[in-house]
């Protein structure tokens, strides 16, 4: 969920129970899904949205939307497979702008060799926007140190969310990320900001890359992940009502970081009808592994009605398509 957080957790269990035809906190999956199947679909079996996954020497660290009293959750793993789930948080102590218990959609980089950079999307204290704050540590667990201000905070746009970093083929840093319009009836756009090598200044005006268009994505567009694959730049965001099962990936390419993007025909990624595996997938990473290889990363609702879980998948190309094996 990389969107305007106005309903509480519980509520949005609620809905996806009714879509699924289950209970909220029913420990039994829908009529018609394979149990095993939607054990075997997460790589972290419990609350643990919006993930964001950087590789450190051998290590895999991920992060996550705030859960109880941690405002980024971590977990780590040396295959991708198997996960520890730290407990501790990665940014224990809020700046005093951004409001305790909604912080959303980290980002991890290593803008250089030892300095790594935390995006997140948190409410601004005593405020109905949300906004992107920056925080630095030197060690990919943290603790991140959060600067006094928010990076990014266009209040005439609804304020902004959903940070990603993206760094292009000539070295140069941008922040890719969505203005919140769906809290006040503003247009939305994914935009790329440019920023500084070490990631913490804004060194030029937002490009705005793609908006709302598809029948598909219904009301809501968000989460966006930049990368580069040969020749083209590939756009991947999740859209529709995070809350449902019509949440879903998709995702536009171009042939210039400015554009034009793009889309493909309905969405790339969804939930399995058949099985209600991958149930509204959405707030994704994807990752080079330590083969070379690329993995889509993301979230999708427990079965039991205990939040959203996260899940890796292999990420191939076909054609120069991008591809994913269930």
């Amino acid at each position: 969920m990389r969107s305007s957080r106005i309903a509480a957790v519980s509520a949005a269990v609620a809905v996806v129970a009714g879509l699924s035809g289950c209970t909220a906190g029913s420990s039994n999956p829908p009529a018609g899904t394979s149990p095993s199947a939607v054990v075997d679909a997460f790589a972290i079996g419990q609350d643990f949205p919006d993930p964001d996954v950087l590789l450190v020497g051998g290590t895999y660290h991920a992060y996550a939307t705030n859960s109880g009293d941690i405002n980024v959750q971590t977990a780590t793993s040396t295959d991708l497979k198997t996960w520890k789930v730290s407990g501790e948080d990665a940014l224990p102590e809020l700046p005093a702008w951004a409001e305790a218990g909604n912080t959303w959609a980290p980002d991890v980089s290593e803008a250089s060799p030892g300095h790594f950079v935390m995006y997140f999307a948190a409410k601004l204290a005593g405020d109905r926007y949300q906004c992107i704050g920056v925080a630095t540590a030197d060690d990919p667990s943290g603790p991140f140190v959060g600067e006094d201000k928010p990076l990014i905070c266009p209040r005439d746009e609804g304020g902004a969310i959903d940070p990603d970093s993206f760094v292009d083929s000539d070295g140069a840093r941008y922040l890719v990320w969505k203005n919140d319009g769906n809290c006040c009836g503003k247009q939305i756009w994914l935009q790329a900001t440019p920023v500084s090598a070490d990631g913490l200044t804004v060194t030029g005006p937002a490009i705005r890359l793609v908006s709302l268009s598809e029948d598909w994505e219904g009301r809501v567009i968000e989460a966006p992940t930049l990368i580069r694959h040969d020749d083209e730049y590939v756009l991947f965001y999740s859209a529709n009502d995070y809350a449902g099962s019509k949440y879903a990936i998709g995702y536009a390419t171009a042939p210039a970081l400015a554009g034009p993007y793009t889309k493909v025909p309905g969405p790339w990624f969804a939930t399995d009808p058949d099985t209600l595996r991958y149930l509204g997938p959405g707030g994704q990473d994807v990752i080079v592994d330590k083969d070379g290889g690329y993995d889509l990363v993301f979230h999708s609702w427990l079965i039991a009605g205990d939040g959203r879980g996260m899940n890796v998948l292999p990420l191939e190309w076909q054609d120069g398509k991008p591809v994913v094996r269930p």
